[in-house]
């Protein structure tokens, strides 16, 4: 009985998913994410109608550099992008995002980055003029909250990297990396029961968790040894989410999406 349901469940949801997907072909994914329950059905077409023009990356390509002038920030519609600060001639992955984010919706008050997107395999993106955001700020002030928002998760997740790089051995900060990106899919409908695909390789794992791509080979084999989950050629894999969770000491609240952190309620409109 609790498998059939269990089943029926997920027939549900994954339903709702293609509907909110051939609705808002753009912005789908950011509406299934955290603030699903916070908009209107006009605030939902008013962040659909923000796209002009969608553009296909290549892998590798990358889509803002640092110190570039911007006037337009970025929906990850589909694929991932990482955030990529160079130094001495090393490369230091600062950050990576998945469909639905707002790459860079700062941009829209700074301009320019002190960092580089990088695509990480194919992606597609749409654009969003600076000009229209600014038109969201002074004539739809709930909405501009709910984008401001998004935005700041990038700093709650960019402060639980610095301590899991503070904290944590290599093994851990890794497995730490693969429960964070499960959730964040998993909120926008994109994650497997027993893993996610994604295109990450060792090189990026290792950039992201600061050692080096054989120390990093080191570091996967304790995760597949000692947390049961095995990663190989992007694609992460385990039986047990529970145990991988543990090693990683990981704790989903600063993404912001069940328990007391969850926004919605907080969120939405007064008039709702």
């Amino acid at each position: 009985m609790g498998s059939r349901w269990f089943r029926l469940l997920r027939g549900v949801l994954a339903g709702m998913e293609r509907a909110e997907i051939e609705s808002y072909p753009l912005t789908g994914r950011f509406l299934m994410g955290r603030l699903r329950h916070a908009m209107s059905a006009e605030e939902r077409q008013a962040v659909e109608a923000l796209v002009t023009d969608v553009q296909e990356l290549s892998p590798g390509e990358c889509l803002l550099a640092r110190g570039e002038l911007c006037n337009r920030s970025t929906m990850l519609i589909d694929g991932f992008v990482l955030r990529v600060i160079r130094q001495a001639g090393r490369r230091y992955v600062v950050g990576v995002q998945v469909p639905g984010d707002f790459v860079d919706l700062h941009a829209f008050a700074l301009k320019r980055l002190d960092h580089d997107i990088i695509a990480v395999g194919p992606a597609k993106v749409g654009h969003v003029p600076h000009e229209r955001l600014l038109k969201v700020m002074e004539t739809a002030p709930h909405l501009s909250r709910l984008l401001w928002f998004s935005t700041l998760l990038d700093g709650a997740i960019h402060r639980e990297w610095i301590m899991t790089m503070e904290q944590l051995p290599a093994a851990n900060r890794a497995a730490h990396v693969f429960c964070e990106i499960w959730q964040r899919l998993e909120f926008v409908g994109l994650a497997r029961h027993d893993g996610v695909d994604t295109p990450l390789i060792q090189a990026d794992l290792a950039d992201m968790c600061g050692t080096t791509a054989i120390h990093m080979n080191r570091a996967l084999t304790q995760v597949r040894r000692d947390a049961g989950a095995d990663f190989r050629r992007g694609v992460l894999r385990t039986s047990d989410r529970a145990k991988l969770e543990a090693f990683a000491s990981f704790d989903p609240a600063y993404l912001y999406g069940e328990g007391e952190m969850a926004p919605a309620d907080g969120l939405r409109a007064e008039q709702d």
